[in-house]
């Protein structure tokens, strides 16, 4: 894998498998391992991307943060180590592993990670609303 690949730019041949499987604490491991971390002290890699859905592993360093954004659909952020916060409507929520958050589309958030932490991210992309009437 190419470390383009890694960043989250997957060759369309990886991601057109009918059936992938993945075992995340390696492929975290291994993002560790190979990518030095962005300026904003994480790694991540796109694991799975079909149609509206894609699915995105993170490794972050202590303090590494995504900064406040939102995305246009459906989100879940599932910790799968170490210790996160997600900033949602000037609330923290303090998540652990095994924890998961969900967000409604368009939902403003910030993401921390208080140690060395992995992070499950999924996106279900949701069609824009209509114009009110």
């Amino acid at each position: 894998m190419t470390p383009d690949e890694r960043q989250g730019s997957p060759s369309p041949e990886r991601l057109a498998v009918p059936v992938q499987r993945f075992d995340l604490a390696a492929t975290a491991a291994q993002l560790r391992a190979e990518v030095p971390a962005s300026a904003a002290g994480h790694r991540q890699q796109a694991l799975v991307r079909r149609g509206p859905l894609s699915v995105i592993l993170f490794a972050f360093d202590a303090d590494g943060m995504i900064k406040e954004h939102s995305a246009a659909g459906e989100v879940t952020i599932q910790v799968l180590a170490g210790r996160l916060e997600v900033m949602v409507d000037g609330e923290v929520l303090s998540l652990g592993g095994g924890e998961l958050v969900a967000l409604a589309p368009r939902q403003l958030h910030t993401v921390r990670a208080t140690e060395s932490s992995d992070m499950l991210l999924t996106i279900c992309r949701t069609p824009a609303a209509p114009p009110s009437a």
